[in-house]
């Protein structure tokens, strides 16, 4: 039984300036983060925009291979692709407007299963469902 509530934690160390990348770490990564060039920045490394799109796909992942697993579906694999739209919003600010995830389920053992899964775990994960961002999914049995 999962007993909450549960922490993660993180480190980050960034030099004066804007030109300069910089070092995050979890508890098991450790990862180089840059302002994008898209923001005048350098870019060359993980931003904060990428992060957020890699937490938005790898819940859906996580969340289909635990409804998988505890539902004796079995695939070969689950393959995702994802973008994030930046743009302004009502205020001119800009915020992460819109994410859109592709997701293919290769030869599942239940086709119809799998699909059910997809749709569940885009509804339940609780990254995906602790943001303002708009989602927009789309599943491939293959």
């Amino acid at each position: 039984m999962i007993q909450y509530p549960l922490e993660f934690l993180s480190e980050t160390v960034a030099m004066n300036g804007t030109k300069s990348n910089w070092t995050t770490k979890s508890q098991f990564e450790e990862s180089q983060v840059s302002i994008p060039p898209e923001f005048m920045g350098p870019g060359g490394a993980l931003s904060p925009e990428d992060l957020f799109n890699h937490a938005l796909a790898n819940c859906f992942v996580a969340t289909f291979k635990v409804y998988a697993e505890n539902s004796r579906l079995t695939f070969e694999d689950v393959s995702v692709s994802s973008k994030l739209v930046v743009d302004l919003d009502e205020s001119k600010r800009p915020v992460m407007k819109e994410f859109f995830l592709s997701a293919k389920i290769k030869n599942p053992s239940n086709p119809d299963k799998a699909l059910l899964l997809a749709k569940k775990a885009s509804d339940s994960g609780f990254i995906l469902n602790s943001v303002k961002t708009k989602c927009h999914f789309d599943f491939k049995i293959v």
